[in-house]
């Protein structure tokens, strides 16, 4: 039987490989054979309730093997997959679901606790009780590539979110491409949150091509989790966003000691990172990847084996497989190697569109002119230009979209919803990087009255976007800078500051809170920082935080925990937390 469909791959390799672990989570294992049996009874349930061509079910769970038997039983139930990001506050997900037509919310006992979106029907996805008479047979319902697999929601420039469409074909394009063949991505970890475009990868390259996923333990990543469970799981790949990249080569690039090869990409690649890696793992493989949710993941790679000099910007490599990379002028032609142009993917990850935008749609996803076949290119808005070599050299963008900490972000969204804000007369939203290779957002306001200050601002905009576009600084201005023709004058605008420490600052007693400060200083890129100042009020975030657990425990041979981190986030409550923990070899 020709393979037309994502679940059609997993079922032809569960009945080749039955008995072999599909998903393991710390001891617990589920085969191909058991995880074959719950999605279909998943399956038959959600076909009562309506799944089927192309209608989303939208899936807000914790990340756990239960997960995995949703995304696929919403496949097998001939539905598409629309993903919630659990961090996301509640108006956006409730947008995201009203532009969806309010479909099935399949969740998990732990989320139906909290306060749920939508007002569809609600399925609890962890109750074995639920589907106790369902048969366990597969619905055999009729395929075509062409069927949505999953829409994927991103920052979008007119202010709203964006769903991207991508097809069963887009995904078992990626899965089938070449670069996968050396058997290395057998046992891959689900680090991304499975509302982003990398959990493609982590999810459906394993589980087609008999490999495993690994489920991380429950709580935010650091750098003794992802030491801890690489040597545990024996994980053989897995995909690491630049920054978190960059940030474990500086820590602890030893971590990645026996993984067979490691991607990452998602925004520009530091070469040192690379060399790093590379100097401390000789075995490993460090594969630079590209490409937007539009292309499904991955267009482009390239790859980089040790030794290896830090020479130069990194390249994003040549075309997968199945795609084709134009670089095109303004005039829709070829440009000559050495010119800068602006990157155009084709081929066979690209993605349908815009879900319920044909106007955006239209906008970015264009006839393909250069192969001239009647199919379409996607315009990546990314500029770049071709090596002597063949390669592709990323540029920068021609527009005002950002990559923060391996998202996608439009400013323009950000300013949409600040404009919003109740007492706000003006607002101009930019990047900026606080420290070489970090980027963040940050905001320019103008209030209409004094009642209005920079932590409302910041608030407003935290009640309604996700984290990683929320400003880390908001600078108060009693106008925006212009040019003469009345335009917003950005090269005006002052540098931003991380966020201030309140009035009353308390000092340091003993030389551990001294070196506590010392380090939240350092970290967060500031001259000093009280004892009772909070980490991420000045500024601290994901990453800053998982770069300061692992100098904590450098100094200190204590192992902590992001949640401990979020729960002590001031040097006194940190080192009171720290007096009280027993002395430990660094798990790293």
């Amino acid at each position: 039987m020709e393979i037309v469909a994502v679940h059609q791959g997993f079922e032809a390799q569960a009945r080749r490989t039955p008995d072999a672990v599909a998903v393991s989570w710390g001891a617990e294992q589920m085969t191909y054979r058991e995880l074959d049996r719950r999605s279909n009874q998943l399956a038959h349930r959600l076909a009562e309730l309506g799944a089927g061509h192309d209608r989303p079910v939208a899936v807000l769970m914790e990340r756990t093997p239960d997960l995995v038997v949703a995304l696929l039983a919403v496949l097998k139930a001939g539905g598409c997959y629309l993903p919630l990001h659990s961090a996301y506050p509640i108006e956006r997900m409730t947008a995201i679901l009203s532009r969806s037509g309010d479909p099935v919310l399949l969740t998990d006992a732990v989320t139906a606790r909290r306060s749920l979106p939508g007002r569809g029907p609600v399925l609890l996805a962890d109750a074995d009780e639920q589907l106790p008479d369902l048969p366990e047979d597969p619905l055999d319902l009729p395929c075509h590539p062409a069927q949505l697999a999953y829409v994927m929601y991103t920052s979008g420039s007119s202010g709203e979110p964006k769903g991207v469409a991508v097809t069963h074909r887009d995904v078992l394009g990626l899965v089938a491409d070449s670069s996968w063949d050396t058997g290395w991505h057998q046992r891959v970890p689900m680090l991304a949150p499975y509302a982003f475009d990398v959990s493609t990868y982590e999810l459906w390259v394993p589980l087609l091509r008999g490999g495993q996923v690994v489920i991380p333990p429950p709580g935010d990543l650091d750098v003794g989790v992802l030491t801890d469970l690489v040597k545990q799981a024996s994980v053989t790949g897995l995909h690491l966003t630049a920054g978190l990249f960059r940030l474990v080569a500086e820590e602890a690039p030893q971590c990645l000691a026996g993984v067979r090869e490691v991607l990452t990409g998602g925004d520009v690649v530091s070469p040192t990172a690379v060399r790093r890696v590379l100097d401390a793992c000789p075995e490993t493989v460090v594969r630079v990847m590209y490409g937007p949710t539009e292309t499904t993941l991955f267009a482009t790679h390239a790859r980089f084996a040790a030794p290896f000099t830090a020479a130069g910007a990194v390249p994003i490599g040549v075309a997968l497989d199945g795609m084709r990379a134009y670089i095109l002028d303004d005039g829709l032609r070829p440009v000559a190697a050495g010119s800068v142009g602006e990157l155009f993917l084709a081929g066979v990850g690209v993605a349908r569109g815009y879900a319920g935008r044909p106007d955006l749609t239209a906008e970015r996803f264009v006839a393909d002119c250069v192969q001239g076949d009647g199919r379409r290119m996607y315009r990546t808005g990314d500029l770049a230009r071709w090596t002597a070599d063949g390669q592709i050299d990323f540029v920068g963008r021609a527009d005002d979209q950002v990559k923060i900490r391996g998202f996608r972000v439009e400013l323009s969204e950000v300013e949409a919803v600040l404009s919003q804000c109740p007492g706000l007369l003006d607002v101009a939203v930019v990047a900026w990087e606080p420290e070489p290779g970090d980027k963040a957002v940050a905001a320019f306001a103008v209030a209409a009255g004094a009642d209005l200050d920079a932590g409302t601002v910041r608030d407003y905009a935290a009640g309604r976007l996700p984290e990683y576009m929320v400003p880390g600084s908001v600078t108060m201005l009693p106008a925006l800078p212009l040019t003469p023709n009345g335009k917003l004058d950005r090269k005006a605008l002052p540098r931003p500051t991380p966020r201030a420490a309140g009035p009353a600052r308390r000092g340091p007693a003993g030389s551990l809170e001294e070196a506590l400060c010392e380090l939240f200083a350092d970290v967060l890129g500031v001259t000093s920082v009280g004892v009772d100042d909070d980490f991420f009020e000045r500024g601290g975030h994901s990453l800053l935080a998982m770069r300061l657990i692992a100098r904590i425990q450098d100094l200190t041979n204590v192992r902590i925990t992001m949640r401990t981190l979020f729960d002590t986030a001031t040097v006194s409550s940190l080192a009171e937390q720290l007096r009280g923990q027993p002395s430990r070899s660094p798990a790293r």
